[in-house]
């Protein structure tokens, strides 16, 4: 397990130029197959708008390409510290009609406007919050300090929420398209239960292919007795 975690993300990382630099078209055709879609582009038709979930898992750039190709969406993201890596970033993901808003209070507005509007959000659900935004949750029977941010979006919108990751196929077949509705636990008005399910939700979509997240990021680096988890 822990040599396919390994190869999986130098996959990763090494894909990430077929992921952003060709012709969307191209980056488009790795993908083969497709498992759940229907129903994702079912829910989009709602009035109010749909947040897609994705996880470190598998090509997530492919995955939100794929979807959002020919939907208006918005997607959170953490802005690299280098500058051009980010205009980087933003000009080759707005390819695909992608808007970016960076994790701050004006990108937060964007989003909600977004979801006020009907549209699609975007959200890496397992990044690690700040203090003020987030609490802790199980996260494979570990505490791990998860973001409330989709869950106080769907108490304000009532938007439905997708999980989901284009996986890594074997013997270079390219990506299925792999996309459900969350564990309905995540629309509860209890924002702790809220935020649960959206670990158990995240869960859910790891164990489809567990060899392709990237547990390399330290979700666990903070901890509610201040102890270190990392060595």
């Amino acid at each position: 397990m822990t040599h396919a975690s390994l190869t999986n993300t130098a996959c990763t990382i090494l894909e990430m130029g077929k992921s952003w630099i060709p012709p969307m078209t191209k980056s488009l055709e790795l993908v083969t197959e497709s498992e759940g879609e229907e129903n994702f582009f079912a829910a989009t038709a709602s009035e109010h708008g749909v947040i897609l979930l994705a996880p470190h898992i598998g090509n997530w750039e492919i995955f939100a390409f794929y979807l959002c190709e020919k939907l208006k969406s918005t997607w959170l993201y953490q802005p690299p510290e280098f500058n051009l890596m980010d205009q980087f970033i933003t000009k080759t993901r707005s390819r695909a009609g992608i808007e970016m808003a960076p994790t701050h209070r004006i990108g937060v507005s964007k989003v909600f406007a977004a979801l006020r509007r009907g549209e699609v959000v975007g959200i890496l659900p397992d990044q690690m919050p700040p203090a003020e935004g987030g609490r802790f949750a199980p996260f494979f029977g570990e505490p791990a300090f998860t973001m409330s941010l989709p869950s106080k979006l769907i108490q304000k919108t009532k938007a439905k929420v997708f999980c989901g990751f284009a996986q890594r196929l074997p013997n270079a077949r390219g990506y299925k398209i792999i996309v459900e509705e969350a564990i309905s636990d995540i629309y509860s008005e209890d924002l702790d239960e809220s935020i649960m399910a959206l670990n158990r939700t995240i869960e859910k979509t790891i164990m489809k292919s567990i060899e392709q997240y990237s547990w390399e990021y330290k979700r666990f680096r903070r901890r509610p007795d201040g102890s270190r988890f990392y060595q």
